[in-house]
């Protein structure tokens, strides 16, 4: 119950303005711009969760996968190489990685790799392209993946956590994976009003 209590909250949270012109000069920043970001931490909650449900070898799989692809996706950001869509991308990933969790997908590892790397592409190149602003680009690089992987770190142990200790843990979590895609149908609105 607190679990849904807390993700509960996360809808009712006001919108996130995770690319507009914060502060970027280092390691804090870094850290703390995925955090602030609901759209970001939805869906790497939800890549933990993802992970938490299909067990291993994706449970470390995918928290393995997002963090390498997203530097691609900074990479080509940095690069000035155009990403069309990256809102939309990012939204799109809450929504997608929320109901493969809310539906029990269990697709191929290589599948459920691909996917989670595709959405990675869109989180990276939207911190990438602010990278060449920043003072110190490596500090904030190091903090956004830190935390990055402290929230997928999250999802696995709310996932595994309420799947192992709980009756109707699966059920809970799968509930989760409904709000986190609810969230995203609420991203992709404002950004497209």
């Amino acid at each position: 119950m607190r679990i849904l209590a807390a993700l509960l909250l996360f809808l009712l949270a006001a919108p996130a303005a995770a690319h507009t012109g914060e502060d970027i000069s280092g390691f804090a920043s870094g850290f703390f711009h995925p955090l602030f970001g609901w759209d970001h931490v939805a869906a790497m909650v939800a890549v933990g969760l993802w992970g938490a449900f299909l067990g291993r070898p994706a449970i470390y799989l995918l928290p393995i996968v997002f963090p390498l692809i997203m530097a691609l996706g900074g990479a080509l950001g940095i690069a000035g190489i155009p990403v069309p869509g990256i809102e939309a991308g990012i939204s799109a990933s809450a929504i997608v990685l929320g109901l493969c969790v809310m539906m029990a997908a269990r697709p191929p590892l290589w599948v459920a790799a691909i996917l989670v790397g595709a959405f990675a592409i869109f989180h990276g190149h939207a911190h990438g392209t602010k990278l060449p602003e920043a003072a110190n680009p490596f500090g904030f690089a190091a903090g956004f993946v830190i935390a990055t992987g402290l929230l997928h770190l999250t999802g696995i142990g709310i996932g595994f956590g309420t799947i192992t200790r709980f009756a109707m843990g699966a059920v809970a979590v799968r509930a989760g994976g409904a709000l986190i895609a609810l969230a995203g149908i609420v991203f992709l609105a404002e950004i497209g009003g």
